[in-house]
């Protein structure tokens, strides 16, 4: 369903596991910044009410995940830690069309929070089947669904809004520039790195 063309280095399971408090501190800030684009969604195209309706939903729902992954961080003794850059959200970012047009800067920003929530949605799978630690097994298990749900519905938007834009293909350039991304990444104790 994902389509993803190169999978995550299964190492990188190892690497989350010997800091998980980098982990959750890296995911509750991946879920604040997700919350964060489904809001800039709305208010760079609010004359979508279906979109509207959707990125409002989506929004809260982010925002509850990163209260889910606080509320790890607290049980387990840890503390919050400061916002981390993403350096794969920023790679992805450097590919979206810019200044070719509206309906165009619509369908890849579209894209763009599908790849990512693909991606998050296949790293979460990772921890489901392979970290040691059983309640975080079932927890990214969890996440994972709702990761999957949001990629539909970004990429169904991308459908839906498409004018003049062949969807697939484009969709097709964004799979083949994030897979030759991928070998600069699963080497940090973080959701993306």
């Amino acid at each position: 369903m994902l389509g993803l063309k190169l999978p995550s280095d299964p190492r990188w399971v190892a690497l989350v596991q010997s800091n998980i408090s980098e982990v959750l501190t890296d995911h509750a800030w991946c879920e604040q910044k997700a919350a964060s684009n489904a809001i800039s969604l709305i208010v760079s195209y609010p004359e979508y009410p279906d979109l509207v309706q959707e990125m409002l939903r989506i929004s809260k729902e982010e925002l509850s995940h990163f209260e889910l992954v606080h509320d790890k961080i607290k049980l387990r003794g840890f503390t919050l830690g400061r916002e981390r850059k993403d350096e794969y959200v920023n790679d992805l970012y450097s590919f979206m069309k810019k200044g070719q047009g509206r309906s165009i800067a619509l369908v890849d920003r579209l894209l763009f929070a599908a790849m990512i929530e693909a991606r998050s949605c296949e790293r979460f799978k990772l921890l489901s089947e392979k970290i040691d630690d059983v309640e975080l097994r079932e927890f990214y298990r969890e996440l994972m669904i709702s990761e999957a749900g949001h990629y539909t519905v970004f990429i169904g938007f991308a459908r839906k809004y498409a004018t003049g834009i062949d969807v697939e293909h484009r969709w097709q350039e964004w799979l083949d520039y994030e897979s030759s991304l991928m070998n600069k990444y699963s080497r940090k104790e973080t959701i993306h790195g």
